[in-house]
């Protein structure tokens, strides 16, 4: 049985919220950039992210998180196909880590590594459901354009369990 994997990104920083705004169109700050350009590099580095593709991507409808997707990981080797979905955003409503994961396994082709791009508090839910045991650092949150690789037994499709957390990457902007 082979292994493949659920990597869980974090959206990058956005703008707030401006009056009268909505939130679903809320873009990336210059600083959400910033870290895009962090993930990129991880993305296409063969001992950083890239080493856990090729994988299916699932982004949320989102501004933030689809300008997170298009400037930190489209059009590299890691993905090889996406979709996005409006049924993980969760700026109108909550969505549990349940609803994550039926579309995790609604858009799962099989084989492939899956490339999620969301929002907390759903992806410390997320995490928190599927990782054993639960990280330490989750009590903290989950840090905008950050990135947790979870091992996932394969080829079959994606399902509830409790697997095991192999990597973590998190943008230093000290």
């Amino acid at each position: 049985m082979g292994v493949r994997y659920l990597i869980v990104v974090r959206h990058a920083k956005a703008e707030r919220l401006a009056a009268g705004g909505r939130d679903v169109d809320r873009s990336l700050s210059a600083r959400g950039r910033r870290q895009c350009a962090r993930l990129r590099e991880w993305a296409t580095d063969d001992h950083g992210l890239a080493r856990y593709g090729p994988a299916t991507a699932l982004v949320s409808a989102s501004v933030r998180t689809r300008e997170t997707f298009l400037l930190g990981f489209a059009n590299t080797a890691l993905v090889t196909t996406h979709s996005e979905s409006s049924v993980i955003y969760n700026g109108e409503r909550d969505v549990s880590a349940d609803v994550v994961m039926s579309e995790l396994a609604a858009h799962d082709v099989g084989g492939a590594s899956l490339l999620l791009v969301g929002h907390n508090p759903t992806l410390s839910e997320l995490i928190a459901t599927l990782v054993a045991p639960t990280p330490s650092w989750l009590r903290d949150g989950y840090p905008t354009a950050s990135v947790c690789v979870v091992a996932l037994p394969g080829p079959g499709p994606f399902t509830a369990g409790r697997y095991e957390m192999v990597a973590r990457f998190v943008v230093d902007e000290r």
